[in-house]
């Protein structure tokens, strides 16, 4: 298998400190999680909080010391040497990537200065694969997770490369979706130097997550594709993170890798609700209750729509017998070697079975028969008028034989998807957007003079860490 670079959805800027600032509600953690009242979480929770879900994160691994997570997190499995063996220390000593992404889909809450997460009752799977990693740790990490019986698959990570999918991660996403899993990924960031659907989120059954603002609006610094599935908040997302990447416990971010772990506990969510659903079903849920934007219908900035979270876990939706993913992926055009590449932005990634093929068939046939027919008829006609015609030598203006101009006429090629115009380029990044890094967190919550230590004692925490995170 090809070991090309993976990375997570991230890049880093250099630690800021935060001076103190006086308490208000704005500025706890509870005040910075915007996002919950944007999905009406707190009603989503007189629902369901998402007990009896199991949710695998695949990524640093997890401090599984943090406060807001504490109980969250059961024994999970380190792909390589140098990982945590059973996922509960989170490798990534600069980002604690691994550690946010679990407290935005489980962190427990606990008050307006401890982070509570889109399912605070799931559990939380470590499958931890240090801060550096390639195809192979997670081809292996997605099978164990399959394996150890994870309900969904949080893969907040992308190709460095925006190459193809090497096939052992096509086959182990296959396997985990055989295995009754939901796998969500992120779509890319554009300041990451993506510019479409990297994999494994551009692999045909994964929820491929792009961005929202926070007004509900796409996101400039999230990609866009055909391969799009649904948007969620990527603007501004706060997490906890191990206090040697952050003294306070907390950092704020944007990215897509953000968004789909707020998906990821929305799936959590829907499962936690509707436990007789398989992943299929789960997975129309999701996007038949999406509210749909742009363009309508399925487009490549938010997919199938944004998403609704009370929607989905009240609203009546027929049932499906397979993936409605891989069925409209079934149904586009295919690309040879199974995954999207670059420049293949004009339609699905894969090629499923001989009924594709037949219709290429039929296709190439018609392409190559009607231009042979009107030919034909065309001489016919010419041939008639000839016998009609003046004698040899006469000026006759538009003489038989004379073809209009440009004919045959060339069907215009569909133009593909693309970048977004002026991405980036006038209006990204937007307004308070540094051109090296990401927008300046919100003002944090900050403890009075000598406070320290973990959120929970009786003053705040310095402001979040201030990161290119997502």
């Amino acid at each position: 298998m090809a070991a090309a670079a993976l990375a997570l959805c991230a890049a880093l800027a250099p630690a800021v400190t935060v001076a103190p600032a006086p308490a208000q509600a704005a500025d706890t953690v509870r005040g910075l999680q915007w996002y919950l009242d944007y999905l009406k979480v707190p009603a989503a929770h007189k629902i369901t909080k998402g007990a009896g879900v199991v949710v695998a994160v695949v990524d640093t691994g997890v401090e599984a010391s943090h406060p807001d997570l504490r109980g969250q997190v059961l024994a999970g499995h380190g792909t390589t040497a140098a990982a945590a063996r059973d996922g509960r220390r989170d490798d990534d000593p600069v980002k604690g990537h691994g550690t946010r992404m679990s407290g935005i889909v489980a962190a427990r809450g606990g008050g307006a200065m401890h982070e509570l997460g889109i399912a605070p009752a799931a559990k939380i799977l470590p499958v931890s694969m240090s801060d550096r990693f390639n195809d192979d740790d997670v081809a292996m990490g997605v099978r164990w997770a399959a394996d150890a019986g994870a309900d969904v698959i949080n893969l907040s990570l992308r190709s460095s490369t925006n190459t193809a999918a090497a096939p052992g991660v096509v086959d182990a996403i296959n396997y985990a979706l055989g295995k009754n899993a939901v796998v969500v990924a992120a779509a890319g960031n554009i300041e990451d130097g993506d510019r479409q659907v990297s994999y494994p989120a551009n692999i045909p059954g994964v929820v491929a997550v792009t961005g929202l603002d926070k007004r509900g609006g796409f996101f400039a610094g999230s990609v866009q594709g055909p391969e799009a599935v649904i948007a969620g908040p990527m603007d501004s997302i706060i997490g906890p993170v191990p206090k040697a990447v952050s003294p306070n416990g907390y950092s704020l971010g944007s990215g897509t890798s953000s968004a789909a772990a707020i998906i990821s506990g929305v799936v959590a969510l829907i499962r936690s609700e509707y436990p007789k659903l398989d992943a299929a079903n789960v997975i129309n849920r999701l996007i038949k209750t999406a509210r749909d934007a742009g363009p309508p219908g399925r487009d490549p900035q938010f997919g199938f729509g944004t998403v609704d979270l009370l929607a989905a876990l009240t609203r009546s939706v027929p049932p499906v017998t397979a993936n409605p993913l891989l069925e409209s992926a079934a149904a586009g055009p295919t690309r040879p070697g199974g995954v999207a590449r670059p420049g293949d932005d004009d339609g699905p990634a894969v090629e499923f079975g001989v009924t594709n093929k037949a219709g290429a068939i039929v296709q190439v046939a018609l392409c190559l028969g009607v231009p042979i027919i009107a030919l034909i008829v065309l001489l016919v006609v010419l041939r008639r008028r000839k016998r009609r015609s003046p004698p040899a030598g006469s000026p006759y203006p538009g003489a038989p034989g004379t073809p209009p101009p440009g004919w045959p006429a060339t069907p215009p090629t569909p133009a593909g998807y693309g970048p977004p115009p002026g991405q980036p380029g006038p209006g990204y990044p937007p307004p308070s957007y540094p051109a090296q890094g990401h927008p300046p967190a919100p003002t944090a919550p900050a403890p009075p003079p000598g406070a320290s230590g973990w959120p929970g004692s009786a003053s705040p925490p310095p402001g979040p860490q201030q990161q290119q995170q997502k």
